[in-house]
């Protein structure tokens, strides 16, 4: 194939002046073969195995990026829900889990390593209790591991008391990371319909219906269509859809060369690209700014909703005429601290939490990256947790939440994370009581579409 030197000009650019890169290549591995009757000998079978699988990941992200001089940010595991792997043997917590996997990921080289999850969307089991009340102590003991809890489902409703039990949960993990603006929660996300095949932290588990082992990549891109729409300022909007359709068509077919390339040099099977755009604190890859590119003052100012709902649709649409293998979130991923343009909205009041959540009904996951005041009572954190939940079971999509309650400190001070994870200002939450209805507990059924066969 031939290409034009505008095609060639245009592909230097996207990496070199609009911040295209690979956001994370991220092996799946299953565990269930490591299972064994007491806690050692499983510990012992996931690190032998997490070692021989894995082993070559962060060399081949290397030598890839060498090689193609395409930016790979992140190299992460993601493994079988550890509250499952852990279930059979006697142990009464799984900080020993959590630990292992951390000192395995650092042996590595990765990043991140997900998968000390649980799956609760209609009832907790003896070895998802265990697992959840662990998590305290497993996110503040460890650098690399992250934890998922999936609290709700379309077919099953919502798991009220795991909802109840996670605001718990939150408020315990910050304060256990008190000294650090409570970052363990910035590894903690509660989902509601939880893909499988996730690429992205913190919620990446290896799924009970996954191959033994996977190459699954999540690529990002919001500098590369920010400048696509640049071109279209004035224009209408079929022709403003257009051209982010194009441009995500472009940016997922080079994150499938990517993503097939290191999946063949690993030896395992290619699983999905997930194409959403992921921002990060660096200025010009921001979600909020392509937002404000297509005719807004600020993020969050009335039309927001509806140019998120079209820019991630269009997304979606570029990217699955580009890869036939798409998966995990695809959409446009609106994490707070994350987001240089969210960060400026926020301080100028235009973002609110009520805003974001209507801004979750139409993007990729939910309620993310979010610091709220250290005092914000844990019934209300799990009734944030069910308003989220309530609108992924509704319509049928993916949501989450990761607030992050930073001890001692209110609305309007600064919260840092560093990194990826960059810093926010804290926002207020609504200060009337949910108290009564969280502790109803049971769970709420499933709604009346999702009795479709």
């Amino acid at each position: 194939m031939l290409f034009t030197p505008f095609e060639i000009k245009e592909t230097v650019d996207m990496f070199l002046r609009y911040k295209l890169d690979i956001r994370a290549i991220t092996l799946g591995i299953s565990l269930l073969d490591c299972i064994c009757s007491t806690g050692d000998a499983t510990r012992k079978k996931m690190r032998e195995k997490l070692l021989r699988v894995a082993g070559s990941l962060v060399k081949t992200g290397c030598d890839i990026e060498t090689e193609y001089g395409i930016p790979i940010i992140n190299k992460r595991i993601s493994v079988t829900p550890i509250a499952i792997v852990a279930s059979s043997c006697s142990e009464n917590d799984y900080l020993l889990f959590a630990k292992t996997m951390d000192e395995t990921a650092k042996e590595l080289g990765v990043d991140f390593i997900g998968g000390f999850s649980s799956l609760v969307q209609k009832g907790i089991s003896i070895g998802d209790e265990k697992l959840i009340r662990s998590l305290p102590e497993a996110l503040s003991q460890t650098q690399r591991v992250c934890a998922s809890v999936n609290a709700a489902a379309t077919k099953s409703g919502i798991n009220m008391d795991a909802v109840r039990l996670m605001g718990d949960i939150i408020k315990k993990t910050a304060e256990a990371t008190a000294q650090r603006d409570g970052i363990g929660c910035a590894k903690l996300v509660v989902f509601c319909n939880a893909p499988e095949d996730n690429p992205f932290m913190a919620g990446a588990f290896h799924g009970t219906g996954e191959a033994e082992s996977v190459l699954n990549i999540g690529v990002s891109g919001p500098g590369v269509i920010k400048a696509a729409i640049e071109n279209c300022r004035g224009m209408n909007f079929d022709m403003l859809a257009d051209t982010i359709k194009k441009t995500a068509f472009k940016i997922t077919r080079m994150g499938q060369l990517v993503g097939m390339e290191a999946a063949r040099r690993i030896g395992v099977p290619f699983g999905i690209l997930d194409l959403s755009l992921a921002p990060t604190p660096a200025v010009g890859d921001s979600v909020a700014r392509i937002l404000e590119e297509m005719g807004l003052e600020t993020a969050g100012t009335h039309g927001t909703t509806a140019a998120l709902a079209m820019l991630t649709d269009m997304v979606k649409k570029g990217g699955v005429m580009a890869s036939t293998h798409v998966g995990g979130f695809s959409g446009a991923f609106i994490p707070v601290s994350e987001d240089e343009g969210m960060v400026a909205a926020v301080k100028k009041g235009c973002i609110t939490l009520d805003k974001l959540e209507a801004m979750t009904c139409v993007c990729s996951v939910g309620l993310d990256m979010i610091p709220i005041p250290g005092d914000t009572p844990s019934s209300t954190i799990a009734a944030i947790i069910a308003d989220e939940m309530a609108i992924g079971m509704v319509n049928n999509k993916t949501t989450a939440v990761r607030v992050i309650p930073v001890p001692g400190k209110k609305a309007g001070e600064w919260a840092q994370f560093g990194g990826l994870l960059g810093g926010s200002p804290i926002m207020a939450v609504n200060s009337a009581k949910s108290h009564d209805f969280i502790n109803r507990g049971g769970r709420i059924p499933a709604a009346i579409h999702s009795f479709r066969n």
